[in-house]
């Protein structure tokens, strides 16, 4: 079975790759022209370069394709509203679904995010597959657009006869994060950079896990369903407890006043739209830090058999991998 994968170099992608060559599928990658992919070097597999917005580029890479897994997305969340990340999640995927259409492909699974389903503000009252998109009130473009993407693809099943599957992860931490993406949490907490935590919580899981359920996917997944990927659901306080445990760090004590938290992310968009520098902390993220977002995977693990690796599993794994290529080194 031949598989494509888009984005195959970030976090997701370099560990799906692995698990596809782990199950001896014949492997080929999609990577942004005159990008460098430390993550996949060595691997057997057969690289193409191109951009999904440029509908010429994907005629050669999706020719005799089974599978296709779209991975790539424009992740930025400044500036909050972002023609560029509107553009690549929405066109681009757009022009990704046209191709798998055009070349009889047997199978598109899109990687949507956790983030387009209702959350659930308590733990036991998870959000799920069926519910209606919440987060628009936080005015991101990353999260409408992969929305926009997602009602598209579902839209195509039914009208078009795109025969895709969606999965949606929530937060995903594990090695070969070469950005760093995710992993950069865990960087700052073994630099003692966290100075506390927020009141709000989300969702966690091992991106092997995820790589693996999408694996499980090409077979088993169903036509036009949602999955959510996802595992354990904490606090913040539990979440940089977990994590900091895992790696020997200290966890920070200090709980941080919502009002404060909101205004110092406020400060912070108006002071780099003023100095034209990139914020680690915007108005939107620092209301979303106070917000908890909660979600149930029991779809995924019913149907796609999706493990539930223990979060510092793959926060151990993360570090290490930071450790053996220098990361740690880096302030």
């Amino acid at each position: 079975m031949k598989v494509l994968v888009t984005g195959p170099d970030g976090v997701l992608g370099s560990n799906l790759v692995r698990e596809l060559l782990k199950r001896n599928y014949e492997v080929s990658v999609l990577l942004l022209a005159g990008t460098k992919s430390p993550t996949l070097e060595g691997l057997p597999i057969t690289s193409y370069y191109g951009n999904i917005l440029d509908v010429a580029s994907l005629e050669i890479p999706f020719q005799n394709k089974d599978i296709v897994i779209h991975c790539a997305a424009a992740t930025a969340v400044y500036p909050a509203r972002n023609a560029f990340v509107n553009k690549v999640n929405m066109e681009g995927t757009r022009n990704v679904a046209d191709a798998v259409l055009k070349n009889n492909i047997k199978k598109l699974i899109y990687i949507g995010t956790a983030n387009s389903f209702s959350f659930g503000t308590t733990k036991d009252k998870a959000g799920v597959e069926d519910t209606p998109y919440r987060s628009l009130q936080y005015g991101l473009d990353y999260m409408d657009s992969k929305r926009y993407a997602q009602e598209m693809i579902l839209e195509a099943v039914k009208n078009e006869g795109l025969p895709a599957v969606i999965v949606n992860p929530t937060f995903m931490i594990g090695p070969y994060d070469s950005k760093p993406s995710s992993g950069q949490m865990i960087l700052a907490l073994h630099h003692g950079k966290v100075p506390g935590y927020t009141s709000g919580g989300k969702n966690y899981v091992a991106v092997k896990d995820v790589a693996f359920a999408i694996a499980n996917a090409i077979e088993k997944g169903r036509i036009g369903e949602c999955y959510i990927l996802g595992n354990e659901n904490l606090t913040y306080q539990e979440a940089f407890t977990k994590l900091a445990n895992a790696i020997g760090a200290k966890p920070p004590r200090i709980k941080m006043a919502d009002p404060i938290v909101k205004a110092y992310g406020a400060i912070n968009s108006s002071l780099a739209k003023l100095f034209k520098f990139e914020p680690a902390v915007t108005k939107e993220l620092a209301i979303i830090s106070c917000d908890h977002h909660y979600y149930s995977v029991e779809k995924a693990r019913k149907e796609l058999d999706l493990p539930q690796t223990p979060i510092e599993v793959a926060v151990k794994e993360c570090f290490d991998w930071f450790k053996e290529n220098g990361y740690l080194s880096k302030n």
